[in-house]
């Protein structure tokens, strides 16, 4: 059983230090190193009677209570908080003392070594469950099972080597308690170490999955996900017969601001546009960056009333705000933005690019009639363009 707990401390170790190679904040890497302090801690115990006792006995319990010290520091690391290294090193420092003190009595030290790893479990287990909502996927509870179920045997094992010392034998004299002890180390090693990389993985996929939908700039829906957005709404405002309506928005001479101000303070005045929009639309409404400085604004279960309603009210805040980017002075940059508003019922054989198209004109003539206006589109086809079938005939 030790040479499997070395064997597979080493492959989980060499296994998670590749995987975690140049992410640093994931905790991989305080993880693998844990997993070969627990491989080293092992060998070292396994050679009782071979090597001095200063280093099977009480090196090798230090070890012991290392491992978990690296595998909490990890849990921190992951989460993004600082480790309380100070707290950690305590157990470490007291298994020191405490194993030198009771070196001939193996009962002490299995006891108190038992407890303190089992309360480095518990902390390891609580760090874990507290941030749990925070963090994705389904590998934090491998984690959660691994780390229970070596508290509960080292706490088992630590409570019964107390209240039975005759039942405690040398670590390296086979006995229930000593392989069911094992086997629990042996899970930790395995289950909770696969537990961790699947978080890291779990996040990781988060990450890509929000790179993907959201601009890295202002925070709002990229183009991909307005477009799949817009899809899916078409369909269902199609299906139910609910109304649905788009507004086109597009910052008012933004090249100047770029031209006189700079790109970084032309970056502020979109996040500026964004957070104002998104202050005064519903929680079902989207928001989205469509292109450059041009926004959507998806509305569904809104008519055309309501629709131009809301852009006049947008139009109107955009105009009021004062955008304090950097290099503007304390007056800061005056922006106003012109909108192009669809809405309205939609029929069978009506599309997402419709939409676009009709808001993205009415969009052109807010522009040529002055801006800092709203135009609406009150149909989806250009005035004059056949209808669907027309074309035949």
């Amino acid at each position: 059983m030790l040479a499997m707990i070395i064997a597979s401390s080493l492959m989980m170790a060499a296994s998670m230090a590749i995987v975690g190679w140049g992410r640093r904040r994931d905790g991989l890497g305080h993880w693998a190193a844990a997993l070969m302090v627990n491989a080293i801690g092992h060998l070292l115990i396994m050679l009782r009677g071979l090597a001095p006792d200063i280093l099977s006995v009480v090196l090798g319990n230090v070890l012991l209570a290392c491992v978990f010290v690296g595998m909490i520091a990890a849990i921190y690391q992951f989460q993004g908080r600082p480790a309380p290294w100070l707290l950690l090193l305590a157990a470490p420092v007291m298994v020191a003392v405490f194993v030198s003190m009771f070196m001939d009595n193996f009962p002490a030290r299995a006891g108190f070594v038992g407890l303190v790893i089992g309360l480095q479990a518990i902390w390891a287990l609580a760090a874990t469950l507290e941030r749990r909502h925070a963090t994705v996927g389904r590998g934090q509870w491998l984690l959660v099972a691994g780390l229970a179920l070596e508290a509960l045997v080292l706490g088992g094992r630590s409570v019964l080597t107390v209240a039975l010392p005759d039942s405690a034998t040398s670590i390296l004299q086979g006995s229930v308690l000593q392989t069911v002890t094992f086997m629990a180390t042996f899970s930790v090693v395995l289950v909770s170490s696969v537990g961790f990389v699947f978080m890291s993985r779990d996040r990781s996929d988060e990450s890509n999955r929000i790179m993907a939908a959201l601009d890295p700039l202002t925070g709002v829906a990229n183009r991909r996900s307005l477009i799949s957005a817009l899809d899916r709404d078409v369909s269902r405002a199609i299906r139910t017969h609910q109304p649905i309506a788009l507004m086109m928005v597009d910052i008012d001479h933004f090249k100047h601001v770029n031209d006189r101000y700079g790109h970084p303070a032309g970056d502020e005045v979109l996040c500026s546009v964004v957070s104002v929009l998104r202050q005064r639309v519903r929680a079902q409404d989207l928001v989205g960056r469509y292109g450059g400085e041009e926004f959507m604004v998806l509305l569904p279960d809104t008519d055309l009333v309501g629709a131009e309603q809301l852009a006049r009210e947008l139009c109107k805040a955009v105009e009021e705000s004062r955008c304090l980017a950097q290099g503007a002075g304390p007056e800061g940059v005056e922006v106003t933005v012109s909108i192009g508003v669809f809405g309205g019922h939609l029929e069978s054989g009506d599309s997402w690019d419709m939409l676009i198209a009709a808001a993205d004109r009415a969009l052109y003539e807010a522009k040529n009639n002055g801006r800092n206006r709203v135009e609406v589109a009150t149909s989806l086809r250009r005035p004059g363009a056949p209808l669907a079938g027309q074309d035949a005939l």
